[in-house]
């Protein structure tokens, strides 16, 4: 009997859906572009960011004079048009690709595209899953000001015209604070302000702000003939207006931005401590911890003592399987047990080595290798069916916007790959493999554009396992 299975997929067209960022300077559009672009390929989905302030660096330089962004200056009105004008041909050129995607697999993100899965060997056992329903869709974000109604209309035409569908983004921000925070810990690291002093920078920039502020106009619903589907993010979550938002993409991007705040945190994980099932070299299963994993668990408080900082409140995330329970079992904070924090689903080999799955499934076990986010186990998941199921708990860490209360996740290897996937920006093809040691507690601290990472080890052997990547070129990043 084969462990994994293969289910066929309809044909169904790509959705195609351009969201176009709308918004003053320092706003965070780009912000928000980027968590949207994350998110919808940590779910499977094609998605990939066009800059337009990438491609004006690119065509005329990156260090500019705050006039360069006068709209009563034609020439410099007309060459910024242009850039918009190619950022937009380019989009529409990308979704000219859905056609030619495979089924599923493959994610572009503003990087570039990945090997699609569909160009290595398969075979009949392969579980192909889709994202979401009708399989993955093709999302691009189209991030600039957009500040007028013309300008939009323009954009809004152009996609009907290529069969593209569209929702804008509007991030409106009235918070001094939150402004001047964008743009001295953004704006200022661009490449249009290296080596200027701070305080010119800061100047300048604020001055180009009041040039789009001459003719800025928010989104009315009246606009593209009433039939305008629009989403504005104000204070950056702090409210969220909809119009006339229709279909699962858009509904996923709305329930998405409805969870987005910037208040400053953290995040800790671990897995579990070691359990005999990890001595024994078994998956799966409900084992209790091994020695070395109960004396783990007795050290954790300590470590946690020295890193949180004082006054910082913690609650503890588990599973409902006793290794994460009995890992926690000395931390003396409040504990809630999530089911979807389950490790993956084994389905038929639960509770197997490695060396019985390969004696008793041989070609599966070998085939799994060439696809792993995809093949699902008979009875049990794949990669791909966690991270859907994992959605809740992303979501649930987005929203959190407790500045001194952070939180512990103790967890499996499989779960805590997708967590650190979606916040690292790991791609599909990547995310089995990363390296998740036993005995390490991982920090993860949000920034604007990125995540910074801590790892505290504790000095108490583990077994490693971890099984590489058998593609040498893409093992770097489990390293």
């Amino acid at each position: 009997m084969s462990p994994y299975f293969r289910t066929a997929a309809p044909h169904v067209a790509a959705t195609k859906l351009a969201c176009v960022m709308v918004g003053l300077p320092a706003r965070g559009k780009t912000y928000v572009a980027r968590k949207i672009a994350r998110y919808l390929a940590w779910l499977g989905h094609h998605s990939r960011i066009f800059n337009v302030g990438n491609y004006r660096r690119v065509a005329v330089g990156a260090v500019q004079p705050h006039d360069f962004f006068d709209p009563t200056n034609p020439a410099y009105a007309e060459k910024r048009k242009e850039v918009a004008d190619k950022a937009l041909e380019d989009m529409l050129s990308w979704f000219g690709k859905a056609g030619d995607a495979p089924a599923t697999g493959a994610v572009l993100t503003k990087d570039g595209p990945m090997t699609p899965v569909t160009s290595r060997p398969r075979s009949d056992s392969l579980s192909v899953v889709g994202a979401g329903t009708g399989g993955p869709g093709w999302v691009a974000v189209y991030d600039a000001t957009n500040s007028t109604a013309e300008r939009r209309q323009g954009i809004y035409e152009e996609c009907l015209r290529n069969g593209v569908d569209i929702m804008f983004i509007e991030s409106i921000c009235d918070n001094d604070d939150i402004i001047l925070a964008n743009i001295k810990e953004v704006k200022l690291s661009s490449p249009d302000y290296v080596g200027m002093d701070p305080e010119k920078a800061v100047e300048d920039f604020s001055r180009r702000i009041q040039h789009y502020q001459m003719g800025y106009q928010t989104l009315d619903p009246s606009e593209c003939s009433g039939n305008i589907p629009f989403v504005k993010v104000i204070n950056v979550g702090d409210q969220v207006i909809v119009n006339k938002v229709k279909g699962y993409l858009q509904s996923r991007i709305v329930y998405f931005l409805m969870n987005l705040n910037i208040t400053p945190k953290s995040f800790f994980f671990t897995r579990h401590g070691e359990s005999m099932y990890n001595v024994q070299g078994k998956i799966g299963g409900d084992a209790d911890l091994s020695p070395q994993g109960m004396r783990f668990a007795q050290r954790l408080p300590g470590l946690l003592a020295d890193k949180l900082p004082k006054e910082t409140k913690l609650t503890v995330w588990t599973s409902t399987l006793k290794r994460t329970m009995q890992t926690a079992s000395h931390l003396e904070f409040p504990q809630l047990q999530w089911k979807q924090l389950d490790e993956l689903d084994s389905g038929v080999c639960d509770e197997l080595t490695y060396e019985e799955i390969a004696e008793r499934y041989p070609n599966d076990f070998s085939e799994r290798d060439l696809d792993k986010f995809n093949y699902r186990y008979h009875g049990g998941e794949s990669y791909r069916d966690l991270v859907q199921r994992l959605e809740p708990v992303i979501m649930e860490l987005e929203r959190h916007h407790e500045r001194d209360h952070a939180i512990l996740i103790v967890g499996h290897q499989a779960v805590l790959r997708a967590i650190y996937a979606y916040f690292l920006n790991y791609s599909l093809d990547e995310l089995p493999y990363v390296k998740i040691p036993l005995h390490t507690v991982v920090k993860l601290t949000p920034k604007a554009y990125g995540c910074a990472e801590e790892r505290y080890e504790i000095d108490i052997p583990a077994v490693d396992t971890h099984r590489g990547m058998p593609h040498p070129a893409l093992d770097a990043k489990s390293k």
